[in-house]
């Protein structure tokens, strides 16, 4: 069997084909992670849905492994292809599908990204309001349920599916959900492809919720003397129910790693990024009763953004917090790990976090969308460095231990990956072996996705 022979006949064209080193390598990857890189043996280019039936059925047949890659923006060594096998970029199937502005919801194929998709919606007074931080396809972010700094108003990916169009590993389509807002129709297996991290099929249409874009904005960079007291003001104010779009944490680590790379020169201090939305009247009455939450809770200062360009800067420093700590050693890779505990735990969540950096003596920063309890510890580390990355793994096995114990879950956005295949264990216990079985109902061969999530 020669593997790309048998594509290319199938494709019968070079371009959907490629076993080129450069692109090879491109795939072998995430490119936001340390895990180790695994080249894929030839990476394919579907340009529709039945590109990816004619793969699948091949990769089946042959029990060959397939990996759905989109920008490889994962953290978690989802898009590793440490099987070798197929890796299917899914970049070139980007087209926006239907609109339905009356209905709120418009149709997508996995290969458009968010920042696409919200340009298109600019012009129909709407927008797709999951931020990740960073440029993202649609289809990697619902195999991951990511969510980002608007979590805490309008939630995760599992929030935004109405429906989709999968193709099983065997070739067969599935649709599951529809257009509708709410069904008590049957299992919901919309929600079990989400956050499925592409071990169960291969997304080729997806059905999301959009929103009016909110008619006036507020925002504020809120500077505190410690992390304890920020955390303690984000649960003071949620509990006066404001309109809270976001409210991002980073400590004094990561505000220390942008003023250097940012050549900005804000207090080294912990910062809450705080943004209200929607009507103006009620935006500034909300403004006052969070003000006063945190002035109660010892915020020293409060920075307002007062026009659209303030406010895209001042967003601009949150979104480019990755790259800050990356710049502080370069060459190093960034480690993090993502937790989400219950609201009244995070303020002592966060708080035990650094005494465990600060005792670690490795350079690292905590930061996170603490609205709704998720936030993430960032380490620069040298992969190389065996002792190094134990202390890491360490110090990671502590902080998830923490959450667990206290509640909360292994990963709030993150996924599991390659990289917490064993905390995932540890957190649902016996329920693995059920999912085990819903994989194999899927995937019987095992093709897809190989070794992520689950213990081989």
């Amino acid at each position: 069997m020669n593997l790309y022979q048998d594509l290319y006949q199938i494709f019968k064209n070079e371009n959907n084909v490629s076993q080129e080193l450069n692109i090879l390598l491109d795939h072998s990857k995430d490119h936001s992670s340390y895990h180790p890189s695994h080249l894929p043996e030839v990476v394919v280019f579907p340009e529709n849905k039945a590109d990816v039936i004619k793969i699948l059925n091949y990769a089946n047949e042959n029990k060959i492994p397939v990996v759905p890659f989109g920008l490889g923006t994962s953290v978690e060594g989802q898009v590793i292809p440490i099987k070798g096998g197929i890796s299917m970029n899914m970049t070139r199937m980007n087209k926006i599908i239907e609109i339905q502005p009356d209905n709120f919801l418009v149709k997508v194929e996995p290969g458009v990204t968010r920042v696409q998709l919200n340009d298109y919606l600019k012009e129909h007074h709407l927008h797709f309001p999951i931020d990740p931080a960073i440029d993202a396809s649609i289809g990697g972010m619902v195999s991951t349920n990511a969510s980002g700094t608007n979590s805490v108003r309008y939630g995760a990916m599992k929030d935004q599916v109405l429906g989709m169009q999968i193709i099983l590993a065997n070739g067969e389509e599935l649709n599951v959900g529809g257009q509708y807002l709410k069904s008590s129709s049957g299992y919901n297996l919309t929600n079990l492809f989400v956050g499925s991290e592409a071990t169960l099929g291969v997304f080729t249409e997806i059905t999301l919720r959009v929103y009016s874009i909110p008619k006036y904005k507020l925002t504020a960079m809120v500077e505190f003397t410690d992390l304890i007291s920020a955390s303690n003001a984000v649960l003071k104010m949620k509990k006066r129910d404001l309109s809270i779009e976001k409210v991002e944490l980073i400590d004094e680590r990561t505000i220390e790693a942008i003023n250097r790379y940012k050549s900005r020169s804000f207090s080294i201090a912990p910062f809450l990024f705080l943004e209200l939305g929607g009507n103006e009247v009620i935006v500034h009455h909300d403004y006052e009763l969070a003000k006063e939450a945190l002035i109660e809770e010892g915020c020293i200062n409060i920075q307002l953004a007062t026009n659209d360009l303030d406010r895209e800067n001042l967003w601009e420093i949150r979104h480019e917090v990755a790259f800050a700590i990356k710049s502080m050693n370069p060459e190093k890779k960034l480690m993090t790990t993502d937790v989400c505990v219950p609201l009244n735990a995070m303020p002592n969540a966060i708080n035990e976090t650094r005494k465990m950096m600060d005792n670690s003596k490795i350079e690292c920063a905590i930061l996170g969308h603490v609205g709704d309890g998720n936030f993430h510890a960032v380490f620069s580390v040298d992969p190389e460095n065996k002792s190094e990355v134990g202390l890491y793994k360490k110090i990671n096995e502590q902080i998830v231990d923490y959450a667990l114990k206290n509640g909360g879950t292994c990963s709030g956005e993150h996924g599991i990956g390659l990289g917490k295949i064993d905390y995932m264990y540890k957190q649902h216990g016996n329920s693995v072996s059920y999912m085990r079985q819903i994989k194999s109902l899927f995937d019987p061969n095992n093709i897809m996705n190989p070794s992520k999530i689950f213990k081989k």
